[in-house]
C-alpha cells in the first residue's frame, strides 16, 4: 500500500508558492478564455465558435445554392472536428447566426423555427435545417484555402482549422458580438453596411481622415430591429474610445381606433419597433405589471397585433390621458427606452485591447490588404506554373516532327524526358506534360485551343503581377471589390438617428396628443420632405410674383386646415398612409423647419429606394406622389372620390371612405403590375372631368361618372386611361369643374391657360388631343387648374424657384404654344409647379 501512495518515486520535488501557482494558473485560464471563446478577432470579427460552424458548414458544401441539412449534423462536425464544447453552446451560436433579429445581416439561413423576438426558443436541433447565406459565402469563405490564411491544428491534431477567415467585410462591426471573458467584456453594436464600406473607402483614399469626417460617413450603428438613436453624443464618446452609451428608443405614433358598437373612437399608442434585443413578451408583462399597481397611468387595455409583417403593440389609453404623458412613462419605466453601452474590445494580436472606430476599421484594411496580397500570390504562382506547361505543349508542336522522332527512338520516359530537355530546351514539369499529351492535342483545332489559353494566362500573369507590384493598384482592387459588395448587399438603414433639438421639439411639442377641440391650422410641406404646422395668425406672407429666386428650401404645398382633420399620403409604390394634422409638431425656434415627414409616419411607409441615412429625408420626399387634405366629417360639399393614375397609364376612381380609419401599416390604394407606380393622385367629385396629360402635351379629358369611371375596389389594377409612347412620359392627373379652365406651363417657361369646356370628351384608352404646341426641345413640365386665390409656386433644375400669378396666363387655345412667363437660362428649365 506504502508503494502505492509514493505517486513521486524517485523524482525531483519543486517546491512553490500556492500564491505564485494560483496566479499563473489563473492567468492561463483567463487567456485562454479570453482568446479561445468569448472575445472575437479584430481580423474577421468572430468568435472561435462562430468561425468553427462557418468551416465545418463549408467543408460540408452546404453553400446557398444546395439543399438545407439538418443542423444536428452540423453541430455533430463542429464538436467531434473543431470545438470540444456542449452542443447547446454550438447550437445556441448557430441559431443567433440565422436570426434577423439578432444579427444585421444574417450568416446562415434556416428553415424550421430558430426562436422569436418574444424569446420563444427555438426548436431542437434535430427538427431545424439549415445552410450558408449568400453574404457569408461569397464575403468570408470564397477564397479561403492556405494561401490565404495560416491553420493550425484542431484540439486533437487531426484536423487542421483555420486561425482565421479570409473575410472580405468587416464583420466585426456589420454584425457586433457581444461576450463576456473573464474580468472584460466586450458589446458590439451592428452598422450599415453601405456606410461602412464608404468609410472604408474614404480610409484607403485618406488614411489621416478625422474622427468627425468618419463619423459624417458612418454616423451610428444601425439595429436590426429599427429604432431610434437619442442624440449623438453617446455615438460620439463610443467611436472615439471604444466605449460609450446609445440611448434606444422603439418607434410609436398615435393612431385613433374605433371603439366598438356604440363607442366613440379612443386614442391609442401604437408601438412598430423596440429597442435592440428588447424581449416584447417580458416587456408587456412588465408594462401590465406596472399599470395593474398603479405605477403607470392612464393605460386601459393593451393588445399584441403583431404578425409576420412586423411589430404592432396597441396600448390603448384612457379618455383623460395625454399620448405625450403616456409615452414619457414609458420611457422611463419599461424598455421602450434603453440603453446599449458599447465596448469596442476585441482581440489584437493575441492580446484584448480597446479600440476607436477608426482603429477598428484599421486593423480591418491591414489584415484584407495582407489576405488580398496572399490571394494574389498564389494565384500568379498557379497562373505561372499553367503557363509554363501551356507554353510547352505550344513548343512541342512547333517541333512536332522532333518531338516524335524523339519519342520513337526513347527506350523508356526518363530518356524522352531528358531528350526533350537537351534538345528542346523544356524543363522538368514541361516535359511531363508533352509525355502525357493525348494524341487529340495534335489538331488545330486543339492547338488553336492552346495559343488562345496562351494569350488569356499572359494577360492575366501581368495582371496579377502589376496588382502585387502597385500597391494603389492593389488598393484600387480592394475598393471595388467593396464598392460591390455594397451594391450587392446593402439595403436601407433601419434605425433612425435624431439629434438633440429634435429629439426636444418632439417631446416638448403636445401635438402628439389629439386636442380636446378643433383649432385651426396651416400644414406647409417643404420641397426637401419637412412638414410643420403654422398657427393661422403666424402664416407668412405669400411670395409676389416675379422673378425667380435661389432659396435652399421653398414650402411647395400649403393646407388650409384643422387639427382634427387628416392628411393622406400616397407613395410610389401604391400605399396610402393617414397623418393627423394634430401629430404634425408646431412650428418652434428649436425647429423652425419643422421636422422630416419620415418622422411622423409608421416605419412600414419607408421606401425601399432609401439606401443612405445622410438622404433619407429627400429620398422619402421623392417616394410620396401626393399629400391630400381630408375632412371626412363635412357631409355639406358633394361627396369626394380619390383619383389615380399610374406610371404606364392606369387610373382608378376609389370612394375617399376607404381611407378613413387607415392604421400603422398604410393601406393597399391599388395594385401595381410589376416595374410600375403610381405617379399622380387628385380628388374629384361626380361630375367634374379629370385631365390626364403627358411630357408632349397631349391630354384626354374623361368626365367623372359612373359610365366612363366607375368607382372600384382597392384590390384592382385600374383601367388603361392611354397608351404612353417612349418619347413621353405621364405627367399626372388632376379634376376641374366644367366651367374651369386649366394652366400649362412648359419646361422653357412658355405658358397660357385653356378652357376645357371647348375640348371634346373623352372615353378611357384613347390618345386625346394636343393642349399646346410645343417648340424643339421643349416639353410640358406643369399642368393644374386656375384658382380664385393663390399662386402658382414653380421651382427650376438649377434650385431657383418663384411664383407666378393666374392674370400672367393668356387665355389662348390649344393650337398656340403660349406666352413667354419665366426668363431662365440656356440650361434651365422648370421641373415642378404646385399651387399655393
Amino acid at each position: 500500500m506504502t508503494a502505492q501512495l509514493n505517486l513521486l518515486g524517485s523524482g525531483q520535488i519543486i517546491p512553490t508558492s500556492l500564491h505564485g501557482e494560483m496566479q499563473r494558473s489563473y492567468l492561463e485560464y483567463a487567456m485562454s478564455t479570453i482568446v479561445g471563446r468569448a472575445l472575437p478577432d479584430a481580423r474577421d470579427g468572430l468568435k472561435p465558435v462562430h468561425r468553427r460552424i462557418l468551416y465545418a458548414m463549408h467543408e460540408l458544401g452546404l453553400t446557398p445554392d444546395r439543399p438545407f441539412r439538418k443542423c444536428a449534423r452540423v453541430v455533430g462536425d463542429v464538436l467531434g472536428k473543431y470545438h470540444p464544447h456542449g452542443d447547446k453552446a454550438v447550437y445556441d451560436a448557430l441559431v443567433r447566426m440565422v436570426q434577423s433579429f439578432s444579427m444585421r445581416y444574417p450568416l446562415l439561413q434556416g428553415h424550421g423555427n430558430f426562436g422569436s423576438i418574444d424569446d420563444d426558443p427555438p426548436a431542437a436541433m434535430r427538427y431545424t435545417e439549415t445552410r450558408l447565406a449568400e453574404i457569408a459565402q461569397v464575403s468570408a469563405l470564397a477564397n479561403l484555402s492556405e494561401a490565404t490564411v495560416n491553420f493550425a491544428p484542431n484540439f486533437d491534431s487531426s484536423q487542421q482549422e483555420p486561425v482565421v477567415l479570409p473575410v472580405q467585410l468587416p464583420l466585426l462591426l456589420l454584425n457586433g458580438c457581444s461576450g463576456i471573458a473573464v474580468g472584460m467584456a466586450t458589446n458590439i453594436p451592428p452598422h450599415h453596411l453601405g456606410e461602412l464600406v464608404d468609410g472604408l473607402v474614404a480610409l484607403i483614399d485618406r488614411p489621416d481622415l478625422t474622427d468627425a469626417q468618419l463619423w459624417k460617413l458612418i454616423p451610428g450603428p444601425d439595429f436590426p430591429t429599427g429604432g431610434e438613436i437619442i442624440g449623438t453624443k453617446g455615438i460620439e464618446d463610443a467611436y472615439r474610445t471604444g466605449k460609450g452609451s446609445i440611448v434606444l428608443r422603439g418607434v410609436t405614433h398615435v393612431e385613433e381606433i374605433p371603439g366598438g358598437r356604440g363607442r366613440q373612437k379612443r386614442t391609442a399608442i401604437v408601438v412598430t419597433e423596440l429597442p435592440y434585443q428588447t424581449n416584447k413578451a417580458s416587456w408587456l408583462e412588465k408594462m401590465a405589471e406596472l399599470v395593474n399597481l398603479g405605477k403607470l397611468t392612464g393605460i386601459s387595455d393593451l393588445r399584441d397585433e403583431s404578425d409576420r409583417d412586423g411589430i404592432r403593440v396597441v396600448i390603448e389609453l384612457k379618455r383623460e390621458a395625454e399620448p405625450a404623458a403616456v409615452l414619457k412613462q414609458l420611457y422611463r419605466q419599461t424598455d421602450l427606452q434603453s440603453t446599449f453601452g458599447m465596448i469596442l474590445l476585441a482581440i489584437v494580436d493575441r492580446q484584448p485591447q480597446q479600440l476607436s472606430l477608426k482603429q477598428a476599421l484599421q486593423v480591418f484594411l491591414a489584415f484584407r490588404e495582407e489576405t488580398l496580397t496572399k490571394q494574389l500570390t498564389a494565384d500568379r504562382e498557379q497562373v505561372a506554373d499553367r503557363l509554363e506547361l501551356v507554353e510547352g505543349l505550344v513548343l512541342a508542336l512547333d517541333h512536332l516532327d522532333e518531338t516524335i522522332e524523339i519519342l520513337r527512338f526513347a527506350p523508356d520516359g526518363t530518356t524522352a524526358q531528358a531528350q526533350l530537355a537537351v534538345r528542346l530546351g523544356m524543363s522538368d514539369s514541361q516535359a511531363q506534360a508533352v509525355l502525357g499529351m493525348p494524341m487529340r492535342r495534335l489538331t488545330g483545332l486543339e492547338r488553336q485551343k492552346l495559343l488562345e489559353e496562351r494569350e488569356t494566362l499572359r494577360s492575366r500573369l501581368a495582371e496579377l503581377s502589376n496588382l502585387l507590384d502597385d500597391r494603389q493598384e492593389r488598393l484600387k482592387f480592394l475598393k471595388k471589390d467593396l464598392r460591390s459588395f455594397k451594391k450587392k448587399f446593402a439595403d436601407p438603414r433601419r434605425t433612425r438617428i435624431l439629434d438633440e433639438a429634435t429629439v426636444q421639439a418632439t417631446t416638448e411639442s403636445p401635438a402628439i396628443a389629439a386636442p380636446t377641440a378643433p383649432e385651426p391650422a396651416i400644414v406647409e410641406l417643404s420641397d426637401r420632405g419637412y412638414v410643420r404646422r403654422v398657427p393661422p395668425k403666424r402664416r407668412r406672407s405669400e411670395p409676389t410674383p416675379g422673378e425667380l429666386t435661389e432659396r435652399d428650401e421653398a414650402a411647395v404645398q400649403t393646407f388650409n386646415t384643422q387639427t382634427d382633420r387628416e392628411l393622406l399620403v400616397l407613395t410610389r409604390s401604391g400605399k396610402a398612409y393617414s397623418l393627423r394634422v394634430g401629430d404634425i409638431p408646431p412650428i418652434s425656434k428649436k425647429a423652425p423647419r419643422g421636422l422630416p415627414l419620415v418622422t411622423l409616419l409608421p416605419e412600414s411607409a419607408r421606401s425601399t429606394a432609401l439606401q443612405s441615412a445622410d438622404d433619407s429625408v429627400a429620398a422619402l420626399a421623392r417616394e410620396i406622389v401626393a399629400v391630400l387634405s381630408l375632412d371626412f366629417a363635412d357631409h355639406s360639399n358633394p361627396p369626394q372620390d380619390l383619383i389615380v393614375l399610374t406610371q404606364q397609364g392606369r387610373v382608378k376612381r376609389l370612394a375617399l371612405g376607404e381611407f378613413e380609419r387607415i392604421t400603422g401599416r398604410g393601406l393597399v390604394a391599388l395594385k401595381l403590375k410589376e416595374g410600375d407606380q403610381l405617379v399622380a393622385a387628385a380628388l374629384g367629385s361626380e361630375g367634374d372631368r379629370l385631365v390626364v396629360a403627358t411630357s408632349m402635351g397631349r391630354g384626354m379629358i374623361v368626365p367623372l361618372d359612373a359610365v366612363t369611371l366607375p368607382v372600384s375596389n382597392r384590390n384592382t389594377q385600374g383601367a388603361l386611361a392611354t397608351k404612353v409612347s417612349r418619347s413621353e412620359r405621364l405627367l399626372g392627373c388632376c379634376t376641374l369643374s366644367p366651367g374651369q379652365t386649366l394652366a400649362l406651363i412648359t419646361e422653357r417657361g412658355y405658358g397660357k391657360q385653356l378652357r376645357i369646356n371647348r375640348l371634346r370628351l373623352n372615353g378611357l384608352g384613347e390618345a386625346g388631343s394636343n393642349f399646346l404646341t410645343l417648340a424643339r426641345g421643349d416639353r410640358l413640365a406643369a399642368m393644374a387648374p386656375v384658382a380664385d386665390y393663390g399662386l402658382w409656386w414653380i421651382s427650376t433644375n438649377t434650385g431657383r424657384s418663384g411664383g407666378l400669378a393666374w392674370a400672367d396666363f393668356p387665355v389662348l387655345g390649344r393650337e398656340d404654344q403660349g406666352d413667354r412667363l419665366v426668363k431662365l437660362a440656356s440650361t434651365e428649365a422648370i421641373t415642378g409647379a404646385i399651387v399655393l
